[in-house]
């Protein structure tokens, strides 16, 4: 029997759109809260989809999950990484504040995921070109693949702010000139596996 679950053909309700879409920022919050509570912050698999274009599986990148800007930790953020040069206070205060309740409520979060590229990155520009992509995650419990928009943010972008001094805190060594895409999934077009209950 053909489903969402196994054909990407399928569109999706907006109900059971929605119910996708809340599962995986539940998952993604989850995965999260883990990493920063149990393994130092170092990002799992949960976090880094294969990013697949048309000509198949370009790599792996780190995602981020960023807050709406109504419940934005920004100010925060930039204040951890301003207030010492000291790589290892920023890393801890980061830990810190990340531990704390910030991935607790999934409601908080936007559903349109980041990831930090350097200055000269050729992915960038092709992804930009392409305008569209699929993030596949892949665990060993839970898949899911998200066709997506691409957009390459601007400097001046809430969600360009809020993934550069996220970042900020775990690299100390990032270069000045960065790039940021964001991804925004099509829930209507997206496959779970297993779905939502």
């Amino acid at each position: 029997m053909t489903d969402s679950s196994t054909n990407p053909n399928v569109v999706r309700h907006q109900t059971a759109a929605q119910a996708l879409r809340d599962h995986f920022m539940k998952w993604q919050c989850k995965a999260r809260q883990n990493a920063v509570r149990k393994s130092s912050g170092k990002p799992s698999e949960s976090m880094c989809p294969n990013l697949i274009a048309e000509d198949g599986v370009l790599r792996q990148i780190v995602a981020l999950i960023n807050k709406h800007e109504s419940y934005s930790l920004v100010p925060e953020l930039k204040h951890i990484v301003l207030r010492t040069q000291d790589p290892k206070k920023r890393y801890d205060s980061g830990l810190e504040l990340l531990a704390a309740e910030y991935y607790q409520d999934r409601r908080e979060f936007s559903d349109h995921l980041t990831a930090l590229f350097g200055p000269e990155e050729p992915l960038v520009d092709y992804l930009a070109q392409q305008g569209s992509c699929v993030l596949e995650f892949d665990r060993t419990r839970q898949y899911y693949s998200l066709p997506c928009e691409v957009v390459n943010l601007d400097e001046e972008d809430y969600l360009f702010q809020a993934t550069y001094w996220h970042n900020q805190l775990f690299n100390p060594y990032m270069p000045p000139e960065v790039q940021v895409l964001a991804f925004r999934p099509d829930w209507s077009r997206a496959v779970a596996d297993p779905e939502p209950a």
